[in-house]
């Protein structure tokens, strides 16, 4: 897979929805009916990050039901890429960009969206062919004053902003004309999950499913 056509695959994704739900599961027992709470309330592209025991055993989970379509975060390896495609992700999200990372998805044919968080890693990323970028960390980057900026003089690229991302700016972000979509954890808080609280994270998926998009 060529850097523009992962970059074109992501972009498909991120216009599904205004939100990717990013997604910390410590148990595996919570993924399904996760996946089905927030497909039910409009979000079917799901971020599983790498960061707990549980996660490449809740994406196998996420992949059987209908509708969701799941990707793996916080992939910073190769090793990372391939247990990911090999669990069942469609796609990953990394919170930079190294060349084995970017050799290994393109191998792997895994469409990736990588992280930037500056102009020079932004140039670099796009002179490879990456049109499709993740802005992170978003909010102490400068958020969506500093994306917009970045606007001006990389028009070229498109953007997913994640962190700091809640429902109360993500609109400042949804309106900017470089971005896809944002990034958030809001959608499915930890206390939530832990409660299987299902109903509450539908509610919370439907109202970011109704954010205006860009």
């Amino acid at each position: 897979m060529t850097p523009q056509e992962a970059s074109a695959e992501i972009l498909r994704l991120c216009q599904m929805a205004p939100v990717i739900p990013v997604l910390t599961i410590d148990d595996a027992a919570h993924a399904a009916p996760l996946a089905r709470a927030l497909v039910a309330g409009g979000l079917s592209v799901l971020e599983v990050t790498l960061r707990t025991p549980a996660a490449l055993d809740a994406i196998r989970e996420m992949t059987r039901i209908p509708g969701a379509v799941i990707g793996a975060g916080t992939v910073i390896t190769p090793e990372d890429a391939t247990a990911a495609r090999a669990a069942g992700a469609r796609f990953a999200v990394s919170p930079g960009a190294t060349d084995r990372l970017l050799d290994a998805c393109e191998n792997a044919a895994l469409p990736l969206l990588p992280g930037a968080a500056t102009a020079s890693e932004m140039m670099r990323l796009a002179e490879r062919g990456y049109g499709m970028q993740k802005f992170f960390p978003a909010e102490p980057s400068g958020g969506a004053p500093a994306l917009k900026s970045i606007g001006a003089p990389l028009p070229q690229i498109r953007f997913c902003p994640t962190g700091g991302i809640t429902a109360q700016n993500a609109p400042d972000y949804l309106e900017l004309a470089n971005v896809a979509c944002v990034g958030g954890s809001w959608v499915a808080p930890g206390d939530a999950i832990a409660a299987r609280d299902w109903g509450r994270i539908e509610s919370l998926a439907r109202s970011a499913s109704a954010l205006p998009g860009p």
